[in-house]
């Protein structure tokens, strides 16, 4: 029988910092202003609570939730947005995971993957799926970030 003092108690975590977040935050934005959108930009840890966000001047105030939301929903299972579409289109028994009240499933969430694990999230919302999916690529490769 085994004793309270005999296993460990917490796990390792590892989480964006501040200044990759930053980077990761102009680096989206120069991409977005490349792609020719005003857009908001937000980077979760990897708990989901936000670390780095902004918004463009010409970005409507919609975008301000759903770049949060679609970082947060990124970081949550550790994919991308845009595959969260399939599952909660096609699978009856992940379908009602769509209701959640943060859960966007459309592109422009990735995970932040360092060394295979994940550290956080990031939402771009302001164009199109694909342009927001291109931006957020685009920030993280730059920045070289795993892309999943």
């Amino acid at each position: 029988m085994s004793t309270a003092h005999e296993f460990t108690k917490s796990i390792p975590t590892a989480s964006i910092n501040r200044q990759a977040a930053a980077a990761l935050i102009e680096a989206a934005l120069a991409a977005a202003r490349d792609i020719g959108i005003e857009a908001a930009v937000a980077v979760t840890d990897a708990s989901g609570n936000l670390r780095a966000f902004e918004r463009t001047d010409g970005a409507p105030f919609l975008t301000v939730d759903v770049a949060i939301d679609k970082a947060w929903t990124a970081s949550s299972f550790g994919f991308a947005t845009h595959v969260w579409n399939d599952y909660v289109t096609g699978d009856p028994k992940v379908a009602p995971l769509a209701h959640r009240p943060r859960m966007v499933a459309v592109g422009g969430g990735y995970p932040i993957l360092e060394a295979g694990k994940l550290i956080g999230g990031i939402g771009i919302s302001g164009g199109n799926y694909q342009q927001d999916q291109d931006a957020a690529v685009a920030a993280l490769r730059r920045l070289g970030f795993e892309v999943a």
